[in-house]
């Protein structure tokens, strides 16, 4: 632990993990094996909930996180919940995590987002800078999310996302190629995709037509699962006649 470090009563904190100076690690959190926190990090203050009455939340991180200086992340808002991270996250200058938020593995928050309360990460997403979330919103597997954007619904998995207001670009296939998804895989969340949002059906005729053409595929049944849960809407594809590639539906952007 550095000088001028601030870590409360209540915390854990794993082996080799490594807390910078003027980092406040306080409240009901416990942290996992070497991570590393950077200067000035607030870890485990409480929500900003004005329900909040000062009942024992937690945060709970995993293994291995970069977590860059000046980070906020706070404790969940009601009694016994948690606000988690998992393993392997990169957390950039200034990204603020909110109340009850669940991130996944792998992820990256580019600096200076904004997770608002009760906001979902899942795996290997990408979240670019400056970026707010509003609360209760998903973002999914492998997806990415622009930088500047406003994320008002939530962002299917596999996806590009940008724009204002937002809109699915096509998929993230540059970051798909890095973990090592195959063509095969790629063409059928292509082609799951053309019928999503680009096939002229609404979301339950096109989840319909998913399940019953392409249902066994795993990926495809990830995406259509994905969907079916979501509370707060799909962001919609962009139109057709904006996209430069035309019936491509925008993978090239």
């Amino acid at each position: 632990m550095s000088p001028f470090a601030v870590v409360g009563e209540n915390v854990q904190v794993g082996s080799g993990t490594e807390i910078g100076p003027h980092a406040v690690i306080e409240g009901w959190t416990v942290i996992g094996k070497d991570c590393r926190i950077g200067i000035g990090a607030v870890i485990g203050a409480p929500p900003q909930d004005t329900r909040y009455a000062g009942a024992k939340t937690l945060v709970v991180i995993g293994d291995r996180n970069t977590i860059r200086e000046y980070v906020t992340i706070h404790r969940a808002a009601e009694a016994d919940h948690v606000t988690r991270l998992g393993n392997d996250n990169f957390i950039m200058a200034y990204a603020h995590v909110a109340h009850d938020c669940v991130i996944g593995d792998g992820v990256t928050i580019v600096n200076s987002v904004g997770l608002s309360g009760h906001v979902e990460v899942e795996d290997f997403a990408v979240i670019g800078g400056i970026t707010p979330v509003h609360q209760f919103v998903r973002i999914g597997a492998y997806a990415m999310v622009g930088g500047a954007c406003r994320v008002r619904m939530d962002v299917v998995p596999f996806a590009m996302a940008t724009g204002e207001p937002m809109r699915i670009f096509g998929l993230n296939r540059v970051g798909l190629r890095r973990r090592g998804f195959s063509r095969d895989r790629m063409k059928a969340l292509k082609d799951a995709f053309r019928v999503l949002f680009w096939s002229g059906l609404n979301t339950s005729d096109a989840v319909a037509r998913l399940k019953a053409d392409m249902g066994t595929n795993p990926d495809v049944a990830r995406l259509v699962k994905f969907v079916e849960l979501s509370r707060r809407g799909v962001t919609p594809g962009v139109r057709l006649e904006e996209v430069r590639s035309g019936e491509e539906g925008g993978e090239e952007a």
